[in-house]
């Protein structure tokens, strides 16, 4: 009689593991539940007030570049990179997946930072601030910034009159960084030189 009970208890508790894998693998095989999307990012306001500070030195050091004054551009670069350290990604409320990218990209931005600072020629200063400039517009769209609009503006002669460069700008107006005010050949005359490529604001969700 024990050993007819044993072999009944046996015989179920297989049943119960035999329903659980199968059940296990056709919800594995349901497509709706693989790959589901990363959730909308959102921010406090904390973040979003630091995700300012960063556009507005950005900003100041795209104006340094319109001057196309070196000193100033490394005081700005040097306060760009202490407000991109003090970015409070922490605040943020969005997948590992998107944290993470945007740990990754605010690193890269004051690892390009320390390479404008180590370039003396203003050439090699624009195409480091233009690698900035792609990172933080990248930056941007990963942590879905809705503080303001950004505009994403291009040049079609950055470099050598032939190679395209990119800046961010708070406002449409083209004020060019990669020509600025003293350029050898065109001095002052092709600070309009551009047009605007994207601009991004993205709409607060609840």
């Amino acid at each position: 009689m024990k050993k007819a009970l044993l072999l009944i208890v046996v015989l179920a508790a297989a049943l119960a593991i035999t329903y659980l894998l199968l059940h296990k693998s056709s919800s594995s095989d349901n497509p709706e539940e693989k790959d589901s999307p990363l959730s909308i990012v959102s921010g406090s306001s904390a973040f979003t007030r630091s995700f300012a500070d960063v556009l507005n030195d950005y900003y100041k050091l795209t104006d340094a570049f319109v001057e196309w004054d070196t000193a100033a551009i490394r005081t700005r670069a040097n306060k760009l990179s202490a407000c991109v350290d003090s970015l409070k990604l922490n605040q943020l409320k969005a997948d590992t997946a998107i944290i993470e990218t945007a740990v990754s990209l605010a690193q890269s931005i004051t690892g390009e930072i320390s390479g404008l600072n180590g370039e003396t020629g203003i050439e090699e200063k624009k195409r480091e601030f233009n690698m900035i400039t792609d990172m933080l517009y990248n930056l941007i769209r990963t942590v879905r910034y809705n503080g303001s609009v950004v505009y994403h503006m291009t040049c079609p002669m950055a470099f050598s009159d032939s190679s395209e460069g990119f800046w961010l700008s708070a406002n449409s107006q083209v004020v060019n960084p990669y020509l600025g005010k003293k350029h050898p050949k065109y001095k002052d005359k092709m600070l309009d030189c551009g047009k605007v490529s994207d601009s991004i604001h993205f709409a607060i969700t609840p």
